[in-house]
């Protein structure tokens, strides 16, 4: 079992490596190879590898299937304390998809993970949405002030 991890995760950094390659992410059967990878290390609950492979499914993913496989890693990765994907799973949230409507309550959930993590965007956005309400959210002026200060902190005006 050991021997098998420690091959999955030398796997995962050579394909991580050649991510930055063009060539490597143009060729069918490397790309192919690399999100074997990605997978394989996804499932062995590493925080990062689920938020890498979860952006790459979101963006560059190929059908919805892959793009909802992408939020589900994101949620996982958030779930282990990931802010950029709290961030991202936020937005997803608020735009929703062809199969789930937008809803803001959620949004603001993994917003505010994402906030407490210290995500400068995440916070601006939770502001707006706080300042001016959004789909089935009133404007809340406590929490505004609220996340105000917080964003302060974090930008170091404090």
């Amino acid at each position: 079992m050991v021997l098998a991890k420690l091959r999955t995760q030398l796997g995962y950094r050579l394909a991580r490596k050649l991510f930055s390659q063009r060539w490597a992410v143009e060729n069918p059967r490397v790309w192919q190879w690399m999100q074997e990878r990605f997978a394989r290390m996804s499932r062995y609950d590493d925080v990062e590898a689920r938020a890498f492979y979860g952006h790459v499914l979101l963006h560059r993913g190929q059908g919805l299937v892959a793009k909802n496989e992408g939020v589900r890693l994101l949620r996982l990765a958030a779930e282990g304390g990931d802010a950029k994907s709290a961030y991202s799973v936020g937005l997803h949230c608020l735009t929703g998809s062809l199969n789930e409507p937008a809803d803001a309550a959620q949004a603001l959930y993994w917003l505010e993970l994402a906030g407490r993590a210290g995500h400068p965007l995440a916070l601006r956005r939770l502001l707006e949405l706080y300042e001016q309400g959004g789909p089935q959210l009133p404007p809340n002026a406590e929490d505004a002030q609220r996340i105000k200060e917080r964003l302060a902190v974090v930008q170091g005006f404090i």
